[in-house]
């Protein structure tokens, strides 16, 4: 797959992700949480694994382990958004979460000893300072949901870590598919400890399940499994830029959510980090290939 194709596939994750705001605010307005959670990606996991089942016939303790941390993860951060979408708008959502691109390399940095570039550092004062405008009120306070979202960004970051190094190992479609598996599993888990499970009772719900199952985790999950087979997860990262802009247009267009003056600065602070941070890194590789080029088979470089 080259890089077109790759940056499309991310494109089509970032839409439908963008999407998932929207779905999940409908859904949780009249299911509860847990049981929105465990229909999602227990039909996602039904469908990925009924179309790709002879990938699932191959899997080890490797992959089943991986899938079942990397369901875990994702459980925190989707319940995180739902139960954050409680007090927070569909547009702040969106961007809170999206600061995944600025986590996703502080991350390998404390996890995997990677090097903190200068162009991560400046988006990430960019974004934070965007934050503050974004989710602070007079009283200089956040609201609960903006907290949760903050800590989805977090833990979706985590998720994209985790999920480039089981990939290097294992099937990466089957990586997807288990993940959906585990966090289905574990949402009905808690439903059932903590909630009264039903099935969807409307059209409307029903919608909204289907679009979030089929889309938003059935495509959206097992996309990203494979374009991490080609790029790395600090890149994959940093494409996520479009997400909040796609949940900011989805909630204006469908619910009609409007940021204010101080909002529209804020999340124009969040996406200039993100795209700052983007274009310093695209800058420095071909500064890197402009001071190395790349030399015929045998020759010797000039600096050895």
């Amino acid at each position: 797959m080259n890089k077109y194709k790759v940056n499309l596939l991310v494109l089509l994750i970032t839409l439908g992700w963008g999407f998932s705001y929207l779905f999940m605010k409908m859904g949780s307005d009249s299911m509860e949480e847990y049981n929105l959670l465990a229909l999602r990606f227990g039909i996602a996991f039904l469908v990925t694994g009924s179309v790709f089942y002879k990938r699932l016939r191959k899997i080890g303790k490797s992959a089943v382990g991986y899938g079942a941390v990397l369901g875990a993860v994702m459980l925190g951060v989707c319940a995180s958004i739902v139960f954050g979408l409680k007090t927070t708008s569909t547009s702040n959502a969106g961007f809170l979460v999206g600061l995944t691109v600025i986590f996703v390399p502080v991350l390998s940095v404390i996890l995997f000893r990677k090097r903190l570039e200068r162009s991560h550092v400046t988006g990430a004062l960019l974004a934070i300072t965007g934050i503050g405008f974004l989710t602070l009120n007079s009283d200089l306070r956040f609201h609960p949901g903006d907290i949760l979202c903050i800590a989805a960004g977090i833990g979706n970051a985590l998720y994209i870590l985790i999920s480039g190094a089981a990939v290097k190992r294992n099937d990466s479609i089957a990586i997807g598919i288990l993940s959906l598996g585990f966090t289905g599993l574990f949402a009905m888990i808690l439903s059932f400890l903590f909630e009264s499970p039903a099935l969807p009772g409307t059209s409307g719900e029903w919608t909204a399940i289907l679009a979030l199952s089929l889309v938003c985790s059935a495509f959206c999950f097992i996309a990203q499994s494979v374009s991490l087979k080609y790029i790395a997860p600090v890149q994959l990262g940093l494409m996520y830029a479009l997400e909040p802009i796609f949940a900011a247009i989805t909630a204006y267009i469908f619910v009609g959510e409007r940021l204010t003056a101080q909002g529209y600065f804020g999340a124009l602070l969040v996406v200039g980090g993100i795209l700052l941070s983007q274009w310093l890194e695209y800058r420095k590789k071909v500064a890197v290939k402009l001071t190395y080029p790349v030399l015929p088979a045998g020759a010797d470089h000039p600096a050895a």
